[in-house]
């Protein structure tokens, strides 16, 4: 259930607001991140956590990061062992985070922390994600804004959730949607599309965008291909998650009602016609075709018996309640 929540900058909450944080290798930004996220929170009297998710950085990050906890108590630090990546520094801090609203933002500063209440005030319209819109990107145009434009238009027109940029790590989620959207590969990026099944509001709220001022960029050109394939397994979960065999039993009975029509045509050309067909390679594609088609459709009967024990093992929902009126 995902019920409307007022989170405000006073909330008696014993904590109202997590902030999470997956950093690589970022030593020289750790510092003045810790300033700014202090400067936009501490002042506005939210209760508030950070979790900083270290993710197996090589360079001094951990000691700055333990330095940091040791003499602030909002900080939480999570070292993971190996470089996972940032999908699952975002889902490490999504099941730990323990705030009413969760925040996550990049640890290079080209976020600004100071954009966090306007998030959180849409947050409070009624929505439950909040993302942020970098309106004055200050990035490269060939390598870094243009794949990133392509990629924002094939996503908004294949899930459906129109949004100007998903790859802006400034957004704001109710703790209902993470704790619901289990994250692998480059999902990260496709929260509000993945989440959308839930039937959730998505909001977007221009937010700033800096140069980046201390280290080394970690995206490349070859991760919009990634994206892409990520983007084809997350609209066959939107569309077909929970019925696979609406897409492999529709293949499977085009691909035999081919196989048939094929077939038909051959009889007629061999009863009627009098033509040898032994040899024809039609005869071959024909049985094929129906072969295609009978296994498609096995493969679909396997895929929703996958998906029922899927949902049933784990107790899954397949539906979740916005708001429940009741005496």
């Amino acid at each position: 259930m995902i019920p409307p929540v007022e989170i405000t900058m006073s909330d008696p909450n014993p904590i109202a607001i997590s902030i999470v944080i997956p950093l690589y290798n970022e030593e020289e930004s750790i510092d003045e991140l810790y300033r700014q996220i202090t400067e936009a929170l501490q002042d506005n009297g939210a209760t508030y956590e950070v979790i900083v998710i270290d993710d197996g950085s090589t360079d001094a990050s951990y000691a700055k990061l333990k330095a940091i906890y040791e003499q602030d108590d909002h900080w939480r630090i999570v070292q993971l062992r190996r470089n996972f990546g940032q999908t699952a520094g975002f889902a490490a801090g999504f099941d730990l985070a323990r705030g009413e609203v969760v925040f996550t933002i990049d640890a290079d500063l080209q976020n600004d922390p100071a954009d966090i209440p306007l998030l959180l005030e849409k947050i409070n319209e009624g929505y439950d994600i909040v993302s942020g819109w970098r309106v004055d990107r200050k990035d490269t145009f060939l390598s870094r804004r243009l794949p990133s434009i392509i990629a924002n238009r094939l996503i908004s027109r294949s899930t459906g959730v129109h949004l100007h940029d998903y790859g802006c790590s400034l957004k704001a989620y109710r703790s209902e949607v993470v704790k619901n959207t289990h994250l692998y590969g480059e999902l990260h990026r496709f929260v509000p599309a993945v989440a959308s099944w839930m039937g959730v509001r998505v909001a977007e709220v221009p937010v700033n965008h800096r140069a980046r001022e201390f280290g080394t960029s970690k995206y490349g050109i070859t991760r919009t291909f990634r994206v892409i394939l990520d983007l084809i397994t997350v609209y066959f979960l939107l569309s077909y998650g929970t019925r696979p065999i609406h897409v492999f039993g529709g293949i499977g009975l085009l691909s035999s009602f081919m196989g048939v029509l094929l077939g038909f045509y051959l009889t007629l050309v061999k009863f009627i016609g009098g033509q040898d067909i032994g040899n024809r390679p039609l005869l071959m594609l024909s049985v094929l075709l129906i072969m295609i088609g009978v296994q498609m459709i096995a493969m679909g009967l396997l895929g929703e018996m996958v998906v029922r024990t899927y949902y049933e093992s784990q107790n899954k929902p397949i539906y979740y309640v916005r708001e429940l009126l009741e005496k």
